[in-house]
């Protein structure tokens, strides 16, 4: 099979490319890039004229529900939504029912991907079984099996001892160690970001230091044991600082930031209802300034959605009741062109960047790249549109977000996968 992706405007960051190509596909491999390739040397043609063609969009951060909740999202509506999003490869979190915290369940994941997932899976394990925090899982194993990173995801290891230990098996064995910073000490019953908004709403709040604190601590731990740390979902201005300063004391630390929580802040907030509730919540303006900065200056690495299914029921309530959670997958690229490349944050190169080759590089793997000899892995784009956000529409089972009729710019007019066509809008 051939595939001819033609009149496209390619942006690569990895390769430095941003022009007009045509891409050639041959199986799962792209064979060719030229200016011009002949239509009658495919078997199928996808017209790009007015798009851009980029590397397929790389998410680290994802709930899939699947198994144990699956009324929520399953591995068939999570890959969808993912492609549809114009994302080809995606990191599930372990925490599903059972928890994801054996080399049998990461290869079994794997094994169900191969006939239910649209786009490639690249699991993550936990890091304490059941991630009940007491005993380190079998990192060796999971990663032999396929796993690419290690977390607990939902909540933070709090005891520090078990941590370091997992940090420094999670080194040895070539994982990730993706954090999800949160004192759930000091979280107290909080439901939203702690401030104005908060008490005009008669909410309890969580303040920056739930997630601060934390940020610290495992710069700290990664630094003694010299395990490679993904800071998962910042959203204050003090993890990009301490991001940076961690940075500058030698550790090797990344991190991310969630669509959410740079397009809107707490301030935004209009009514008591789950749909504003995330965690970490929605901060405060200059929470989401900092962040913004950290995007373009380079502090911060890569775009994640945390992507967050959750049943009507379970968000369609007070804050006090709702479940934490946002989906993201079929927003991120559209929110993150109209909110940072339109409002003049960042260029499309970078943004094209910071959800590709970033995220290729915190995980150490070939892909987020267009490249001859490399898995055809594409996104095709139209940031000339204007549409309203409808979640209605939406593939995945979870229609929670904020951004439900919002106008933005950025459509996903087709993704690709190992050189097949999974989406085309």
């Amino acid at each position: 099979m051939k595939l001819l992706i033609q009149n496209g405007h390619v942006i690569d960051p990895a390769a430095g490319r941003d022009g007009k190509y045509d891409i050639l596909i041959e199986d799962t491999k792209v064979s060719e890039i030229a200016p011009h390739i002949e239509a009658e040397r495919a078997d199928q043609v996808v017209d790009a004229s007015g798009c851009y063609v980029v590397p397929g969009f790389i998410d680290l951060h994802v709930h899939l529900r699947d198994p144990g909740l699956t009324y929520k999202e399953t591995l068939a509506t999570g890959s969808l939504a993912a492609a549809k999003g114009g994302f080809t490869s995606i990191c599930p979190m372990p925490n599903t029912k059972p928890v994801t915290d054996t080399p049998e369940k990461i290869r079994e994941l794997l094994k169900r991907a191969k006939t239910e997932s649209a786009v490639h899976i690249l699991p993550i394990g936990a890091v304490t079984l059941g991630q009940e925090g007491e005993i380190v899982t079998d990192m060796k194993g999971m990663a032999e099996a396929g796993a690419v990173g290690v977390s607990e995801d939902g909540k933070s290891v709090m005891n520090s001892q078990v941590y370091r230990e997992g940090m420094k098996l999670a080194r040895e064995n070539g994982l990730v160690v993706m954090a999800h910073c949160e004192d759930k000490n000091l979280v107290n019953g909080g439901v939203m970001n702690a401030g104005a908004k908060a008490e005009e709403l008669g909410l309890p709040g969580i303040t920056n230091a739930v997630e601060d604190v934390i940020v610290a601590r495992d710069i700290l731990l990664a630094k003694e044991t010299g395990a490679k740390l993904h800071l998962c979902h910042c959203s204050t201005a003090d993890s990009v600082a301490l991001t940076r300063l961690g940075r500058e004391l030698g550790v090797d630390v990344t991190a991310e930031v969630c669509p959410h929580h740079f397009v809107m802040s707490c301030e935004e907030i209009t009514e008591d209802h789950g749909r504003f509730k995330m965690n970490p919540p929605l901060r405060g303006k200059a929470d989401v300034e900092a962040l913004k900065k950290g995007l373009a200056d380079g502090t911060m690495d890569c775009i994640s959605t945390d992507h967050a299914p959750h049943a009507p029921e379970e968000k369609n309530c007070s804050m006090m009741q709702a479940a934490f959670g946002i989906v993201g997958l079929e927003t991120a690229f559209a929110l993150g062109y109209t909110c940072l490349v339109e409002a003049g944050v960042l260029s499309l190169n970078r943004l094209v960047e910071l959800m590709t080759t970033k995220p290729a590089a915190v995980l150490g793997i070939g892909k987020g790249c267009i490249a001859e000899g490399r898995t055809a892995d594409i996104a095709i784009v139209d940031v000339r549109e204007s549409y309203r956000i409808d979640a209605s529409a939406f593939a995945s089972k979870g229609k929670n977000t904020p951004f439900d009729g919002m106008t933005v710019k950025g459509r996903v007019k087709a993704t690709i996968v190992d050189g097949e066509v999974v989406y085309q809008g």
